[in-house]
C-alpha cells in the first residue's frame, strides 16, 4: 500500500505491507489525516520513532472482528493500552507503561491507505459532522484536557501563548467557562475567529495572568509563558518538541508556580463541541494535499495552520 514512512528520513513508499487485522483491533481506511506539530518534531528526532506517521484522522472501518463497527466512520484515541498493568487497572490507560501510540511510539500511524487501531480506541462520528470537522477531534480533545486537569473559574484571567493550530483551539475551549482569555501570538491574520468569540489578541504583553498555557511548539515558549504567569499562578505546558528547553527552576520556586503538563484528552466531549458548533475549526484548514504529495505537504507546514492529507 501507499504510505508515508519516516526511518530517519521522510519518504513515500508504494509497497508497504498492509497490516493484518489483530484480535480486538479494526482495520481503518482513512479519509483525511492531519499533519500535527508532533509529526514535524518526529522528523527532527522526537521519540526516535521510525514508521508510518500520522495520529489525527477520520476514516472508515473496513475490517473488524466486531461486525457492529464494519463500515462505521470513526476517529480514534491514539494511545493503545495493555489493560493489565497497575496503571491501566487504576483507569489511567493513556499512561500505560506498555502503551503504543499511533504514529508516535511503537505503532504505525494513519498516513497510509490502511492502518490498525484497537476497537477500544474508536469513536463513531455523527452523520451530520463533515470529515473536515471530525479531523480536529484529537487536537480539540487535547485542548479539553486542560479543563480535566485543572479547575478554571469564570473570574480567571487566562493567556494562551501561541496562535498556531493548538493555540487557537485551546483559546476557544478556555473561553467556554467564561474566562477572560488573551492569545499572545504573531499572526494577526489568524485572529478573526477569536475576536468573534470575545477573545483578546496581542503580540506583546507585560501583564500577568492567573493561568498561562504554552502552545508555541518552540523551546523558548516556556520562557515567554513563565514571564506571564502571576505568583502562585498555573503554567500549563501543551508543547512537545525534539530539542531541549532552558528552564529557570528558581523562578518557579520563588513565585510558587504550579507547573502542569498536559497531553491527550477526552474524545466524547470534543465530538459534542464540534457537533454543536461551539468550536469553529473551519478557518484552521490551510491546504489539502493527496497522500501521494505528502512530502510537499510537510514542506508547506511552516507558517501554515492545519494541512490535511486526502487518502
Amino acid at each position: 500500500m501507499l504510505a508515508l514512512l519516516f526511518d530517519k528520513q521522510l519518504r513515500l513508499v508504494s509497497n508497504y505491507p498492509e497490516p493484518n487485522v489483530q484480535p480486538n483491533e479494526a482495520l481503518i481506511r482513512p479519509h483525511l489525516v492531519g499533519i500535527c506539530n508532533t509529526d514535524i518534531e518526529i522528523t527532527r528526532g522526537y521519540k526516535d520513532f521510525c514508521g508510518i506517521l500520522g495520529h489525527e484522522f477520520v476514516g472508515t472501518v473496513v475490517a473488524c472482528a466486531d461486525p457492529q463497527w464494519m463500515g462505521v466512520r470513526v476517529v480514534g484515541e491514539i494511545n493503545s493500552a495493555c489493560q493489565q498493568c497497575d496503571t491501566c487497572r487504576r483507569g489511567d490507560t493513556s499512561h500505560c507503561i506498555s502503551r503504543t501510540t499511533l504514529g508516535i511510539n511503537g505503532r504505525d500511524g494513519a498516513m497510509a491507505e490502511r492502518f490498525s487501531l484497537p476497537i477500544a480506541c474508536l469513536h463513531a462520528v455523527p452523520s451530520s459532522m463533515p470529515d473536515e470537522a471530525a479531523i480536529f477531534v484529537e487536537p480539540l480533545a487535547a485542548a479539553l484536557e486542560i479543563l480535566e486537569e485543572t479547575h478554571l473559574r469564570p473570574s480567571d484571567r487566562v493567556a494562551v501563548v501561541g496562535d498556531g493550530k493548538l493555540g487557537l483551539l485551546c483559546a476557544q475551549v478556555l473561553r467556554l467557562p467564561g474566562c477572560d482569555v488573551t492569545v499572545v501570538g504573531r499572526h494577526p491574520e489568524r485572529w478573526e475567529t477569536l475576536h468573534t468569540r470575545g477573545i483578546r489578541t496581542i503580540t506583546k504583553n507585560s501583564e500577568q495572568f492567573d493561568v498561562v498555557v504554552d502552545c508555541t511548539g518552540q523551546p523558548d515558549g516556556f520562557v515567554i509563558a513563565s514571564q506571564l504567569v502571576r505568583p502562585r499562578g498555573r503554567l500549563i505546558l501543551k508543547s512537545t518538541f525534539a530539542s531541549e528547553a532552558s528552564v529557570n527552576l528558581s523562578t518557579l520556586v520563588v513565585n510558587e508556580i504550579r507547573l502542569i503538563g498536559s497531553r491527550c484528552g477526552p474524545f466524547a466531549p470534543a465530538l459534542r463541541l464540534l457537533e454543536q458548533g461551539l468550536v469553529d475549526t473551519r478557518p484552521l484548514i490551510a491546504k489539502r494535499y493527496t497522500l501521494r504529495h505528502a512530502i510537499n505537504a510537510f514542506q508547506a507546514v511552516p507558517n501554515q495552520l492545519k494541512i490535511l492529507l486526502e487518502v
